[in-house]
C-alpha cells in the first residue's frame, strides 16, 4: 500500500526530517515537503518488505536516507545507503527501492 499527504512546508519553520513522516505495517508513506516546477522534495517512509520496482525517471533524484538502511539498485548494481548517507539515481537510468529494513528517506528530485 502507498499512503501520499501533500504539505508544503511553510518557509518559516524549522522541522526535523525523519520525525516528520511516520511508518505504516505494510505500506510506504510519502509526504510531499516542497513541490515547485523545478523539482520536489519528498519524504518516504518504508515499511520493512516494501519496495519500489525498477523503473526510470526523467530527472536526476537524490535520496538522503534519514533513518534506517535503504537498498538502491542502479543501472543493475546495488547501492546501499546508510543513515545519513547519499546516493544519486541518474536520470533515465533504471533503479529499484527495496526496504529490507524499515527506513526513511528524503528524495529531492531535479527537473531543470
Amino acid at each position: 500500500m502507498f499512503i501520499m499527504k501533500e504539505a508544503n512546508m511553510p518557509n518559516t519553520e524549522a522541522i526535523t526530517v525523519k520525525d516528520n513522516v511516520d511508518y505504516s505495517d505494510g505500506s510506504i508513506v510519502s509526504k510531499i515537503i516542497l513541490n515547485k516546477d523545478t523539482g520536489t522534495v519528498t519524504l518516504f517512509a518504508f515499511d520493512q518488505g516494501q519496495k519500489l520496482s525498477e523503473h526510470t525517471a526523467p530527472f536526476d533524484a537524490l535520496v538522503h536516507v534519514v533513518d534506517g538502511e535503504a537498498e538502491l539498485i542502479i543501472g543493475g548494481e546495488q547501492v546501499i545507503v546508510s543513515e545519513g548517507q547519499l546516493a544519486v539515481m541518474p536520470a533515465d537510468i533504471p533503479h529499484a527501492v527495496n526496504a529490507n529494513e524499515r527506513f526513511k528517506m528524503l528524495l529531492t528530485m531535479i527537473k531543470t
